[in-house]
C-alpha cells in the first residue's frame, strides 16, 4: 500500500469542535444553576432587572425562574424579628431615666419594592434606632419618674400607639412593644428606698398600735369573763352551801390521782387530801 494514499485526519478540526463543545456546555450549566432560586419559608423575594430595575411584583415560596446575569433575586425575610434599643431620657420633674425597650417588627410583604428602593436591605438599622429614640425621648417626658413606674402599662401602650404610626410611614409592621427595664439616677433609687423604708415603718408603728389596742381589748373582756365567773361561783354558795363540799371532792380527787400516777410514795391523811367531811354539817339534817 503507497503510504502516500492514508487520508490525513484534521487534528485542529477536532480540537476546535470539542473547545467548543465544552464552551457551549459550560455556558448551559450557567445558565442552568443561574437561573433557578428557591424563596424559603417566611421569605418573600424580588427581582432586580438590569434594563427596567427593581420589578413590582413580589414572589412568595416555592422555586422561581430568572434569567441570568440580566437578573438577580432579592430575598427578605418577612418573619417578626426582635430588636432590643436602649435610650436615655429626661421625665418630666427633669429625672434621668434610662429605658430598654422590645420591638418585635417585620416588613410588609406587599411593599417590599419601595422598601428596597428607598431604604435598602438593612432597613432596620436605618429607621428603627431613629424612630424609637425619639418616641421614647417624646413619652417619657409626659410622665413623671414615679408615673413611670406606677402606670407602666400605660406609657407602653402610648409608646407602641406612635412607633406603629411612625414604622407604618417606612412600610414596617410592629407585631409587639414592651418595656424590659426602666433605670433611674442614684438620687432617685435612694430618695424611692428611703420612701420605701418610711412605708415599712409606718406600716410596723400602725401593726402595734392594732396589736395593743386588741391586747386592751382581750384584757378588759378576760376581766369581765372573770368578775362574771365570781359573781356566779358567790351565788352558787349563797344558794347552795354544798357546793364548797362539791368542790372539795372534786380537789381531793385530782391531788389523789396525781399522787397514784407518782413514781414517788406519799402518805397523806384526809385533811391533807381535803377528805375530811366528817366535819362538815349537812345543811338538812344538821350533822
Amino acid at each position: 500500500m503507497n503510504p502516500g494514499n492514508i487520508p490525513k485526519i484534521p487534528i485542529g478540526g477536532a480540537a476546535s469542535a470539542l473547545i467548543k463543545l465544552g464552551v457551549f456546555a459550560g455556558i448551559g450549566i450557567y445558565g442552568l444553576s443561574n437561573s433557578l432560586y428557591n424563596v424559603e419559608g417566611g421569605h418573600r423575594a424580588i427581582v432586580f432587572n438590569r434594563v427596567v430595575g427593581i420589578k413590582d411584583k413580589v414572589y412568595p415560596e416555592g422555586t422561581h425562574f430568572v434569567i441570568p446575569w440580566f437578573e438577580r433575586p432579592v430575598i427578605y425575610d418577612v418573619r417578626a424579628r426582635p430588636h432590643l434599643v436602649e435610650s436615655t431620657s429626661g421625665s418630666r420633674d427633669l429625672q434621668m431615666v434610662k429605658i430598654a425597650l422590645r420591638v418585635l417588627t417585620r416588613p410588609v410583604p406587599d411593599q417590599l419594592p419601595t422598601i428596597y428602593r428607598t431604604l435598602g436591605e438593612n432597613y432596620n438599622e436605618r429607621v428603627l434606632p431613629s424612630i424609637i429614640h425619639e418616641t421614647l425621648k417624646a413619652v417619657v417626658a409626659q410622665y413623671n419618674a414615679s408615673q413611670l413606674i406606677t402606670q407602666r402599662e400605660n406609657v407602653s401602650r402610648e409608646i407602641r400607639r406612635i412607633l406603629t404610626e411612625r414604622a407604618r410611614n417606612f412600610n414596617i409592621a410592629l407585631e409587639d412593644v414592651s418595656i424590659t427595664s426602666l433605670t433611674f439616677g442614684k438620687e432617685f433609687t435612694a430618695a424611692i428606698e428611703a420612701k420605701q423604708v418610711a412605708a415599712q415603718e409606718a406600716e410596723r408603728a400602725k401593726f402595734i398600735v392594732e396589736k395593743a389596742e386588741q391586747d386592751k381589748k382581750s384584757a378588759i373582756i378576760r376581766a369581765q369573763g372573770e368578775a362574771k365567773s365570781a359573781q356566779l361561783l358567790g351565788q352558787a354558795i349563797a344558794n347552795n352551801p354544798a357546793f364548797i363540799t362539791l368542790r372539795r371532792i372534786e380537789a381531793s380527787r385530782e391531788i389523789s390521782n396525781v399522787v397514784m400516777n407518782s413514781s414517788n410514795k406519799v402518805y397523806l391523811d384526809s385533811g391533807e387530801l381535803l377528805l375530811n367531811l366528817q366535819s362538815l354539817k349537812h345543811p338538812q339534817d344538821g350533822r
